[in-house]
């Protein structure tokens, strides 16, 4: 026992040497990912209704979804029809701003190339970087005048051109700003003359996305369409057939109750998976 003690402790000891001639390696911490509520104030920034907080969005959300439960209750007499009712118009408030939203982003695509490449001539013109970015409010494209304007307000009144760019990223709330800020802050920080290199070449990029991407919505819109169809299509039926007496009685009982609750899972996974399929990913503003 002893002699198998001692090697046990041996061994134990050389690989404790040959363990620490390797050096230590600092783990990296983890990628933060964007909460609920940060993704819904960005939608909310996105749809224009910036004054409005993702709390608010909630309670809007909470006041419809009782008042169209007390109204279908009021003519149906059954709950859980009035329940799935009530559901669909809760969430109608959230569905308003993601589609603002997403329209949205798809209208500025077209322009931030048109706003980078004026920046890239303010540049070569031999304009700052804080005046680059002013003049694009009296200069750049019509949909991003107001946050410019804001920025150049706020770089005059603070002069601290990183909190203004901070700020501008905020109003913006956008992926494109975003990479746009980020490279001129860094251009800022360490100066070089490839800033003009580099504007232009993000503006090719942008062109070739927004292009790219059109045709490809193109093509797949129709399967977004159908996946909206094919989940509204039984909830208008069911809608017509509440008008009967013998109907809303099989629903109020408990297999009613379980059918609208399964026909409502499947038809709330059923849209999540095709739209998910037809819809092209958005990009996420991994640089907040």
């Amino acid at each position: 026992m002893s002699a198998l003690a001692i090697g046990l402790l041996l061994g134990a000891g050389v690989f404790c040497i040959f363990w620490s001639t390797w050096p230590q390696t600092e783990r990296s911490a983890p990628a933060r990912r964007a909460s609920l509520a940060d993704r819904v104030r960005d939608q909310l920034v996105q749809a224009g209704f910036d004054t409005i907080s993702p709390g608010q969005l909630l309670a809007a959300c909470m006041v419809v979804f009782v008042i169209v439960f007390l109204g279908a209750y009021s003519m149906t007499r059954v709950v859980p029809i009035a329940i799935c009712f009530a559901a669909m118009a809760g969430y109608g408030p959230r569905a308003l701003v993601t589609m603002r939203a997403r329209k949205r982003r798809g209208q500025l695509r077209d322009l931030w190339p048109d706003a980078v490449d004026n920046i890239a001539s303010a540049v070569r013109a031999g304009l700052a970087l804080p005046e680059a970015l002013s003049q694009l409010a009296v200069r750049g494209p019509e949909e991003l005048r107001p946050a410019f304007a804001a920025f150049a307000e706020d770089y005059r009144t603070t002069g601290r051109f990183h909190d203004c760019l901070n700020r501008l990223k905020d109003r913006l709330a956008d992926p494109v700003a975003d990479r746009l800020v980020e490279s001129l802050r860094i251009a800022r920080e360490v100066g070089g003359s490839d800033l003009g290199r580099v504007l232009r070449t993000l503006s090719a990029f942008l062109r070739e996305d927004a292009r790219t991407r059109a045709e490809l919505e193109t093509r797949q819109g129709w399967t977004v369409n159908a996946a909206r169809l094919a989940a509204g299509a039984p909830w208008v039926v069911l809608a017509m057939m509440s008008i009967q007496q013998d109907s809303l009685r099989a629903y109020s009982s408990a297999a009613g109750t379980a059918v609208l609750a399964v026909g409502a899972a499947i038809t709330v996974v059923a849209y999540r998976l095709m739209v998910r399929i037809g819809r092209l990913p958005e990009d996420e503003r991994v640089l907040r």
